[in-house]
């Protein structure tokens, strides 16, 4: 699948691979209503990765199913939407917004990793509490709804435990981390919003141990690995470590082909091994 924010909204990417093919394009995250995101700079290139600060900029819901969707389901592609929120309720009403959405719209994304207006502006993917409950106020989508959590905690386990009894059919791990860029010659820094998320293979490590730990304590929650994933090689060893499918994100950034590339590589390792099925490599570090 593509990660939700490096894909854009609709079908940018229909003209570098067969959306069709993929196993899902999850697109940015949408709010009710429209937001504008954070000032420039959005984005800084690191040694390995990408700081982001976009700030969720997006149409909100009701323009994207009139203008964004159609285009991206004509594809023939399978949507997973991807909605966020500073408030509970702003949650219910992104999620109640897509309740009439196509069929083509098989899942909901619940981004987590928003700071949470009503707790000091903590994520609400900090806490167990704080998660179960924006993840039952997108149950009003009316259709299985992703939990995506944050690396910025101390143990994710109880937080995708949350997750999952509050009505997550799945966890999508992880989000970016946290980090900061400063210009030494002009002593600024280099993001318009201040702080942002890092992304990119420095944090996929951090994304295969997220998946390992909670697929070791929760082996019946599906997970959906990405973090740095940019060659086939990568997407193994995140289903090794639990998920039962991977996103591309950031990769998409510099070659916008990347998701594509991705999954044939991943066919090519399978066979070179007499793999018949990707099923058999979920969790399979953890059976060694």
């Amino acid at each position: 699948m593509t990660a939700s924010g490096t894909a854009g909204h609709g079908d940018e990417l229909a003209r570098y691979v067969d959306l069709a093919d993929l196993g899902a394009v999850v697109v940015k995250s949408l709010a009710a209503e429209p937001w504008s995101g954070n000032p420039a700079p959005r984005v800084h290139e690191t040694q390995g990765g990408m700081l982001n600060s976009v700030g969720l900029q997006g149409p909100g819901v009701a323009a994207w199913l009139d203008h964004e969707l159609p285009p991206l389901v004509a594809t023939g592609a399978t949507v997973v939407a991807s909605i966020w929120g500073r408030t509970v309720e702003e949650y219910h009403a992104a999620a109640l917004a897509l309740a009439d959405a196509p069929p083509a719209v098989v899942a909901v994304e619940v981004n987590l990793s928003c700071p949470n207006l009503d707790h000091g502006r903590e994520m609400f993917a900090q806490r167990p509490d704080t998660t179960a409950l924006a993840v039952e106020a997108a149950a009003a989508c009316g259709r299985p709804v992703w939990a995506k959590l944050t690396p910025n905690v101390a143990d994710l386990v109880p937080i995708a435990a949350a997750a999952r009894d509050a009505g997550a059919e799945a966890v999508t791990l992880v989000n970016t981390v946290l980090g900061m860029a400063i210009d030494p010659e002009t002593r600024t820094l280099r993001l318009g919003g201040g702080g942002g998320g890092l992304s990119g293979p420095a944090i996929h490590p951090v994304a295969v141990r997220a998946v390992h730990d909670v697929h070791r304590e929760l082996p019946d929650l599906p997970i959906i690995g990405v973090g740095g994933v940019s060659r086939g090689v990568d997407a193994v060893e995140l289903m090794l470590a639990g998920a039962s499918a991977v996103q591309v994100g950031t990769a998409t950034f510099a070659d916008p082909r990347s998701v594509g590339r991705v999954a044939d590589e991943l066919e090519v390792w399978c066979r070179a091994r007499a793999i018949r099925s990707v099923s058999e490599l979920i969790g399979d570090v953890h059976a060694r």
